[in-house]
Parts: C-alpha cells; sequence; structure tokens
C-alpha cells in the first residue's frame, strides 16, 4: 500500500523544521495501519518529512508493526532509537549524494527532527542505498535502497545489504533468504 495520508510541506520552510504536519499524519498513519485486515506483519518504508510521521507514530502502533524503515531521513524526533517505544526493528539509509544529509539534525524548541537516523549513535541498522542517487532516488529499480525495502517486506532480513560493507545491519537477525543468498 502506497500511503500520502498527511500534508506534507512544501519546501524547507517552517512547515518542513517542525512536526506540525507529521503529527496529524501520525494520528492518520495508525488508524490506517490499525484498519488492515488480518493479522500479517506489516512493514513501513517511510521516506523523507514521512520518517517524522513514522517516529512520531512509532509508540502507538499495533504490534503487527514489524519494520519501519526509513530513507532520507530529516530525524524521526528522538535522539535514539529505542525512545521510539516500539517492538518494530528500525532500520536507516541515506545516500551518499543527498541533499538531507547537510539539514542540522537536532531539535531545539521544536525546530529540527532529532538525531540522524543513520550516525552511529542512533541504533537503526543502517542499510546500503548504494546507486539512489540523491534525495529522490530511493525507490528507482536497480538501486541497493529498493532491494534492501523488498528484502525488509518480505522477511528476508539476512539478504539485506549493510551501509558499511559489513554484516553489522544484520546482527541477532533471522530471515528467509528466497534465491539461496
Amino acid at each position: 500500500i502506497a500511503w500520502a495520508d498527511y500534508t506534507a510541506p512544501s519546501g524547507l520552510g517552517m512547515d518542513a523544521a517542525t512536526a506540525m504536519r507529521a503529527e496529524d499524519g501520525a494520528d492518520r498513519l495508525d488508524a490506517m495501519v490499525r484498519g488492515l485486515p488480518g493479522l500479517a506483519p506489516v512493514s513501513l518504508f517511510c521516506h523523507s518529512y514521512g520518517s517524522v510521521v513514522c517516529g512520531l507514530a512509532a509508540r502507538g502502533l499495533p504490534e503487527r508493526v514489524s519494520d519501519i524503515a526509513v530513507a532520507g531521513s530529516p530525524g524521526m524526533r528522538v535522539e535514539h532509537a529505542s525512545h521510539l517505544r516500539t517492538t518494530a526493528r528500525v532500520w536507516a539509509m541515506r545516500d551518499a549524494d543527498d541533499w538531507i544529509q547537510d539539514v542540522p539534525h537536532l531539535e531545539l524548541g521544536g525546530l529540527g527532527h532529532g538525531a540522524d537516523p543513520v550516525a552511529d549513535g542512533f541504533g537503526a541498522r543502517v542499510l546500503s542505498a548504494r546507486d539512489a542517487k540523491g534525495h529522490a532516488g530511493y525507490f528507482v529499480p536497480g538501486t541497493d535502497s529498493l532491494r534492501n525495502f523488498a528484502e525488509i517486506g518480505v522477511g528476508a532480513y539476512t539478504a539485506v545489504s549493510c551501509a558499511h560493507r559489513n554484516d553489522a545491519c544484520q546482527t541477532g537477525l533471522s530471515g528467509t533468504t528466497p534465491t539461496g543468498r
């Protein structure tokens, strides 16, 4: 399901620097996930300001949300992944050419969105986004980012590619490898 039932900020103004729009979106995201039929696990793939929405929604989402993966994130409104208070695995990625890396990752007086999800101290499992090409390229066929999203979506956690060409993002995981990788 591609979901975008919130008003995203336009440009880099005050709306983008605060969580006002994300707070409303988080409530709607929670309602949408709770309204899904069945009991199958749900993975959330959150891009840009959508990762702020997912960060705010995380603590209230049902336990069937097994994974929250963010790409090109300005922050998730917390200083550490554990502060999201979710049972979901938290994944993060950023392309080397993404301009979002130049946005200050802090929150002060309601401005900013907190720590950088790909930073070592944040505690997310950091994935490769090789070949994503900037801020808008994470869902392009042939990129590590899209392949990683797909592997997470089907529960093939041991098949994901970590950012630092090691297996650190796979530590403590088990999962299927549908293609025997």
